[in-house]
């Protein structure tokens, strides 16, 4: 079964860990310096925030699949929607690894589908994490598919959350 995925950037993650907890009445499932998520039942969904220096709001939308087959089933509909895909396997963000699919709604918003594979320790660990500094952090964000083709861009690049 699917699960509905939100990230959303903030400006005070203290505060919005303490405002989300009291709204979905737990604390989150997963907590670090930066970054918080909790897996919800009720609803079903994957929602997340982290302070990484963007813009507070919707960083992205997405669906999370629970196996390679679901996610390839996002794949074939994403396909119909005549829009640009940027596929990513094993890409390294959000403290964990997974293979998904980029794309942008027609008003730019960007969708991630995704299927984890694993956790990582770092938000987007680098292929080697000695370049991972405090003044090099982790890239975690894809480029933007409207200027790709109408067509399945393959990238092996260690980023996600197009913000």
């Amino acid at each position: 079964m699917k699960r509905f995925h939100i990230h959303i950037g903030v400006s005070s993650l203290e505060k919005s860990t303490q405002f989300y907890s009291a709204l979905f009445g737990i604390p989150p499932t997963v907590k670090k310096n930066d970054y918080a998520k909790w897996m919800l039942d009720d609803p079903r969904m994957n929602f997340a925030i982290s302070e990484r220096g963007g813009e507070p709001g919707v960083n992205h939308l997405g669906i999370q699949a629970e196996n390679a087959e679901e996610l390839e089933e996002i794949h074939t509909r994403l396909q119909l929607a005549d829009t640009a895909i940027i596929a990513e396997e094993g890409a390294n963000c959000c403290y964990a690894k997974s293979d998904k699919y980029w794309v942008q709604d027609p008003s730019g918003i960007a969708w991630e589908s995704f299927h984890s594979l694993g956790a990582i320790p770092f938000f987007g660990e680098h292929d080697n994490a000695n370049s991972t500094t405090a003044e090099n952090p982790p890239s975690c964000c894809p480029t933007t598919p409207a200027t790709q083709q109408k067509s399945t861009v393959k990238s092996t690049a260690t980023s996600c959350c197009n913000g």
